[in-house]
């Protein structure tokens, strides 16, 4: 047996206490001892058997006893079961404290929606509606773990597709229900932001680049849930504008990128291409600030894709013979146009002294699996004193594990997270922390020129 600190609050406190009696050491502000069951067992057959009373007691409030902020030996020891369904990828995932990963399971939706040219929201739905409870299922039986065993139940609510969204949190509150387990409402851009904390020592504060299929932001980090928007795209995503100029280049008719979204074939064909091989187009060069635009990017790209066509005289369902050269134009493009805006976030910050030390940049997101982009990216974080720290390519984009993770940051953090499961609500929108870009474009700081390739 093992003791572990819990904090309790009941509304029947009166009742609890002459029920267990036997079981909890009382000290000041409510603080007890438990004797925790043997993880075989069932703790709700066991309070059953018990104390049949427990079970009707409404439970108010449920926290883990820990120094905020710091990472005890005991607090480690809690397990949260993550559920994500906030696009195409149903996933689920138990995290531990100490950031093991004891068991996931994901199922991607990535060939339905190639077939159809993108994701059509009700089908999404309807995949989603199938697979959660298996998803779930076998997430916990690859942990070895009961569901009376994880402390929370950590799920997506915002921002994504909402008719995603409410499959998975109705799962959840249904199990938080269930169990009497804490629901832990996780924000989806926050949760990719921590991850490479949970496989990296990473203090706040540090930056952050998010970049995926339907986002593109820049952040400062200085806690769990506390951030500073830097700067987003005005317009579409990067992974937008990739699948968009994968599809121009009918990269889905190669057999080895049938099965890929456009931003890996993309990235594949341009592995053999010259990205010179055609005039740079640069956006927004004239403003200064840390906001991104990739619909100039994706106009630019259709524009030249049409031209070789007519040049070469091609029939337009064929593949270009050069179009490993427009891959890797294209890509340069993208990675120019985050890389300047990310030169004047290290200057930016610097000015405002916002980072003194440790200087890190997260970068994540499924275009963050893009490994053109990530090593283009370190040689601009060496110029200016940063560690560039990216998770692995299967966190980068969509899972459980990182909505896990999230959830065990915020418990570690003392976040009061226990509340009606049934008043949480899907978000299609939501805003990322603080929005103090115009800081950026008050700063009026004009960049010197960089060479990144």
């Amino acid at each position: 047996m093992m003791l572990r600190s819990e904090f309790f609050t009941f509304c029947h406190w009166r009742l609890l206490k002459k029920c267990l009696q036997n079981s909890l050491i009382l000290t000041k502000g409510y603080r007890r001892n438990i004797t925790h069951l043997r993880r075989t067992a069932s703790k709700q057959l066991w309070l059953k058997q018990n104390y049949p009373a427990c079970l009707s007691l409404p439970l108010i409030f449920y926290r883990k006893v820990s120094t905020l902020g710091q990472k005890s030996d005991e607090s480690k020891l809690i397990k949260v079961l993550g559920i994500e369904t906030s696009c195409d990828d149903t996933g689920a995932a138990v995290v531990d404290g100490f950031g093991n990963i004891l068991g996931e399971s994901l199922n991607q939706q990535t060939l339905t929606h190639l077939k159809t040219g993108g994701i059509i929201p009700n089908v999404a739905k309807e995949i989603h509606a199938d697979k959660i409870e298996s998803v779930v299922q076998e997430a916990l039986r690859n942990a070895r773990v009961d569901l009376m065993d994880v402390d929370g139940i950590a799920v997506t609510v915002k921002p994504g597709l909402v008719m995603s969204l409410r499959v998975g949190l109705e799962h959840a509150q249904k199990l938080a229900h269930i169990t009497s387990k804490q629901l832990i409402p996780i924000h989806h851009m926050e949760a990719h932001s921590l991850t490479a904390r949970m496989i990296s020592s990473i203090p706040f504060p540090f930056l952050v680049l998010l970049t995926s299929g339907g986002h593109c932001l820049l952040a400062l980090a200085r806690g769990v849930e506390d951030f500073q928007m830097l700067g987003t795209t005005q317009d579409v995503a990067p992974g937008e504008a990739f699948d968009k100029t994968a599809r121009e280049l009918k990269l889905n008719t190669i057999p080895d990128l049938k099965s890929v979204c456009g931003g890996a074939a993309v990235e594949r064909m341009a592995e053999r291409g010259d990205p010179d091989s055609f005039p740079p187009v640069h956006v927004m060069t004239s403003r200064a600030n840390c906001n991104f635009s990739f619909t100039g990017l994706k106009i630019a790209a259709l524009r030249m894709i049409l031209a070789e066509y007519e040049r070469q005289g091609i029939p337009e369902e064929e593949v270009l013979p050069n179009a490993p050269d427009l891959c890797a134009w294209f890509q340069y493009n993208v990675t120019y146009h985050l890389a300047r805006r990310l030169q004047r976030a290290f200057i930016f910050t610097e000015l405002q002294g916002l980072i003194a030390e440790n200087k890190t940049l997260v970068m994540s997101g499924g275009v963050a699996s893009n490994m053109y982009i990530r090593t283009c990216l370190q040689k601009v974080c060496g110029m200016y004193g940063y560690r560039l720290v990216c998770p692995p390519q299967h966190l980068c984009t969509d899972n459980g594990i990182m909505i896990a993770w999230n959830g065990v940051e915020k418990i570690m953090a003392g976040k009061d997270c226990f509340q009606d499961p049934y008043t949480l609500q899907a978000q299609a929108r939501a805003c990322f922390g603080e929005d103090i870009s115009h800081q950026v474009t008050n700063s009026s700081i004009r960049l010197p020129k960089l060479k990144i390739s």
